[in-house]
């Protein structure tokens, strides 16, 4: 694993055992981020100004290291990208703390919630990447735009509830993840979340179902139906066979398994006369 040392901004890879204690970034992708190959040179772009402010953070908290994903990751190599993203949610989860950097939320005067404005509808809530983000760590604080700080994951369970359809008690820490939730209602969660690249809406799922599969970039949609099928390997657990009807009609074929998350929206329909418990359609895991 690879980190940055706050009191240097310089990179420091890790094995195993050794890993340091490290603070975290979850932030959305902009214009200007900065890369691996960029702070291994020098390079200045725009996005220094966060992973410096990340640093600045970690200091505060007595945190001597930091990963952030774009600069971090040398996406250069194939098999350490492959690594990385298979290794995500773990990363979230076994950091110290987590920074959620919101660009677009602005903390008015005087700080309290609700003045937290744009929080509700901020950017950060589309996206694939930052839903494991939210639930993974242990510790997770919100930053507005200017690094202030805001409320904790914790102080805001209830709103983060209604903003993203995670129980309050998941986002509060006072249930566990893997034992209180369908697969269909982890799905719901991602269903209205979009990423950059069409095969990351499978590949950001991976640590949120305990998968891990190899990255085939260029594959598209078949990068979900694959998740699905290694799901439907490891998992008894039928409710991931609850799709919409209008997504698993192609034609004249019927498609076994969805091809997006927005199959398992909680407002679309099911398919008729079928519920959690009487769902036995065929299904035969084609080879690869």
């Amino acid at each position: 694993m690879r980190l940055i040392e706050v009191s240097t901004i310089t990179l420091h890879e890790f094995v195993g055992q050794d890993i340091p204690r490290y603070a975290i970034l979850s932030h959305t992708w902009g214009e200007g981020e900065l890369l691996f190959e960029d702070l291994n040179q020098g390079t200045p772009k725009r996005g220094l100004q966060k992973v410096l402010d990340t640093c600045k953070q970690a200091e505060l908290d007595n945190i001597e290291y930091v990963w952030v994903d774009t600069c971090c990751i040398d996406r250069s190599s194939s098999a350490e990208l492959s690594e990385a993203i298979n290794s995500m949610f773990k990363y979230y989860n076994k950091s110290a703390a987590c920074y959620v950097f919101m660009e677009d939320v602005t903390l008015s005067q005087g700080g309290p919630v609700d003045n937290m404005i744009n929080f509700d509808t901020s950017r950060w809530f589309t996206r694939g990447w930052t839903l494991q983000e939210l639930i993974a760590p242990h510790e997770l604080h919100f930053f507005d735009c200017n690094w202030r700080k805001m409320q904790s994951r914790h102080d805001l369970a209830e709103r983060l509830s209604n903003i993203t359809g995670i129980h309050k008690d998941i986002l509060s820490r006072r249930h566990r993840l893997e034992r209180n939730e369908s697969i269909a209602t982890k799905m719901k969660w991602a269903a209205n979340r979009v990423t950059t690249r069409e095969e990351d809406i499978a590949y950001c799922l991976l640590g949120l179902f305990d998968i891990n599969m190899p990255l085939l970039y260029g594959e598209g949609r078949n990068a979900f139906i694959r998740l699905q099928e290694e799901i439907l390997r490891r998992a008894p657990d039928q409710t991931i066979l609850t799709w919409t009807e209008s997504f698993l009609r192609r034609g004249r074929q019927i498609a076994y398994l969805p091809e997006h998350p927005s199959a398992f929206h909680p407002r679309a329909p099911f398919l008729q006369g079928r519920s959690y418990s009487q769902t036995r359609l065929p299904y035969r895991s084609k080879s690869h």
